[in-house]
């Protein structure tokens, strides 16, 4: 049976369950990314505009134009300071509405896996950016154990529980990714990984706030209650706490960036 895709609508609840993740992810990247000033930006598949705000901040860009298809992520993201800079509107990763060689670089920050065709996505970002620009993206390691809400997924899986999914899992590898960023003629490809941590107050701060994500939320809603405490109690095992029940732990992202020729 095919597993039900994974959507995100809702900007606020992202921005709870993922937004703090995605920028500290996002903080690394950029360091790595080390772009100059006065750049103009497309981020695809931007969302509630957690990533684009990160950019906005650091980057002093010249521009930015935030892509998405969802208008709940995107009205979450126009509530942004980072709005005064950056533009969203709502558009397809594999059908951008620029002409070509329009920006100096295009990002996507955890949305590779959900693009139905990676590799027309990323032919898409070649074709917006210009001569030299820099296409650039990163990936939670969905596959190996490196997506954030893994704790609660694995215990899923091990009850036997069916949970909406991304269609092109396989795009967060990192070989698939140096491949896709190849096969589309981009030079200078390089690669690394990015480990983060997050700490949470206590078990129930993390349960009620990563139980929030696409993939867990109708999971947890259609199961009895007995099941949902059956499925929090495996997670807390699998999480112990601090001296002070605190949860800490890391997540793991694939980046990526190359650059067009010139």
């Amino acid at each position: 049976m095919t597993e039900p895709q994974v959507r995100f609508d809702d900007g606020e609840a992202y921005e709870q369950m993922m937004g703090v993740w995605s920028r500290s992810v996002g903080e690394v990247f950029l360091d790595w990314l080390a772009p100059l000033p006065g750049l103009r930006w497309i981020d695809v598949g931007c969302g509630n505009g957690a990533f684009t705000e990160a950019l906005v901040e650091r980057c002093a860009p010249a521009e930015v134009q935030g892509i998405d298809p969802s208008e709940g992520q995107l009205a979450f993201a126009r509530t942004r300071p980072g709005s005064l800079v950056a533009e969203f509107r709502q558009g397809d990763a594999m059908a951008l509405p620029f002409p070509a060689d329009r920006f100096d670089a295009a990002v996507m920050a955890l949305v590779l896996v959900f693009v139905p065709d990676p590799a027309k996505g990323i032919a898409e970002m070649v074709r917006v950016v210009s001569p030299g620009g820099t296409v650039a993206a990163y990936m939670w390691d969905m596959l190996g154990g490196g997506n954030p809400i893994d704790p609660i997924l694995v215990e899923i899986r091990a009850m036997g529980l069916t949970r909406p999914t991304a269609p092109q899992l396989e795009a967060s590898r990192m070989q698939a990714l140096r491949d896709l960023w190849t096969g589309a003629g981009l030079e200078a490809v390089e690669t690394r990984e990015i480990t983060v941590h997050r700490t949470f107050a206590d078990f129930d701060e993390f349960w009620m706030t990563e139980i929030k994500s696409p993939a867990v939320a109708p999971v947890v809603a259609a199961m009895e209650p007995g099941a949902a405490e059956k499925l929090k109690s495996r997670v807390r095992t699998r999480l112990p706490a601090d001296a002070e029940g605190r949860i800490t732990y890391g997540a793991r992202a694939h980046a990526i960036k190359g650059l067009l020729p010139k």
